[in-house]
């Protein structure tokens, strides 16, 4: 069942175009079984080894001409990635000063960054996973929804997506060297005890690896489809009727959150159209403050600049992933876990 189910709803994810489909399906199916009594678990270390392939899929999924675009550009940078994680860091401190949201649930769960990476290192900063989860992906879609609104505005006919070679696999000795640097990463990182090792971890070594050009990285779409399903279920095992119960009561208070997160930066998306020349599309979707993936598929589809928009949502990423911990820290000081 739960591999039948998951399948299911990940074609019906997929073919909708849902952002994180390939996450979004095994976690839903992982949360009917959870919460109707199934009693299932996930292996840790598969679970950490998963991890691991999330970092290096970020890493790989970086161009190499990112640093050099916003090396270029950086005062618009610095004000599209410092304006967005100001404003959700803000949105989340007063969430988490409602009561309604533990410890640094509502800091982690407002981070403008990779909702997978995000919701994976949450739980070592004290963070409940499964609520993290529940407003991150409820901003993933709602992002989505608004991006493609707005290219709808303008006009914007065509946004599919390229197609995937689900079965390909471009080297099976660089696929094999690849999982081997993920397993060595993975296992270093849980024995250095480091907070989120195995991804992280994974991800630094990925980025050398990336920009040093000293191996291909070869991670076929299948393997990061298991591993998504993988993470997806780790995350709805540990899910309860209590935490589903507490998703829907705070729910109106995130969704509002997430529409003035929104608002604000359309805001700046304004000043970049009136200060900096940028075309109005462009503009909206490089602040974005969620959904890469997603905004990548309406950007590569219309008329906007893909290379700006990337850089800025890559941009704002590493900041997060830099910053985000010690930020969370400090915003939950005085918030108990």
């Amino acid at each position: 069942m739960l591999l039948g189910v998951s399948f299911v709803l990940v074609c019906v994810f997929e073919y909708v175009r849902i952002p994180a489909a390939l996450l979004l399906g095994p976690m839903i199916t992982a949360i009917l079984l959870a919460t109707s009594g199934a009693g299932m678990t996930l292996p840790k270390p598969l679970f950490l080894f998963a991890q691991g392939i999330l970092g290096m899929m970020i890493a790989n999924s970086l161009p190499l001409t990112v640093f050099a675009k916003i090396s270029l550009e950086w005062p618009l940078f610095l004000i599209g990635t410092v304006s967005t994680i100001l404003a959700s860091s803000l949105l989340g401190w007063l969430l988490s000063r409602t009561g309604l949201l533990p410890g640094t649930t509502a800091i982690w769960g407002s981070s403008p960054g990779a909702a997978s990476a995000m919701t994976i290192m949450s739980e070592s900063y004290g963070a409940d996973m499964r609520l993290v989860a529940f407003m991150q992906y409820l901003r993933v879609a709602c992002c989505a929804v608004a991006a493609t609104i707005v290219a709808t505005l303008f006009h914007v006919d065509d946004v599919s997506a390229v197609p995937t070679d689900w079965l390909g696999v471009s080297s099976w000795l660089g696929f094999s060297i690849t999982l081997g640097i993920i397993l060595l990463a993975s296992v270093a990182g849980v024995l250095l005890r480091l907070p989120s090792g195995p991804m992280l971890l994974s991800l630094s070594v990925g980025l050398v690896i990336k920009f040093t050009g000293l191996l291909p990285i070869v991670l076929p779409s299948w393997c990061l489809a298991l591993s998504f399903a993988v993470l997806g279920w780790g995350i709805g095992f540990r899910f309860t009727r209590q935490v589903l119960h507490h998703a829907w009561h705070v729910f109106p208070h995130v969704l509002g959150a997430i529409i003035a997160l929104i608002t604000i930066n359309a805001g700046v998306a304004g000043l970049l159209i009136t200060f900096a020349g940028i075309d109005p599309l462009t503009a909206f979707l490089a602040t974005s403050p969620g959904g890469a993936d997603s905004v990548a598929i309406i950007a590569a589809s219309t008329s906007a600049d893909v290379s700006f928009v990337m850089a800025m949502q890559v941009a704002r990423f590493l900041l997060v992933l830099i910053a985000g911990p010690m930020l969370a820290r400090w915003l939950s000081r005085n918030q108990t876990a």
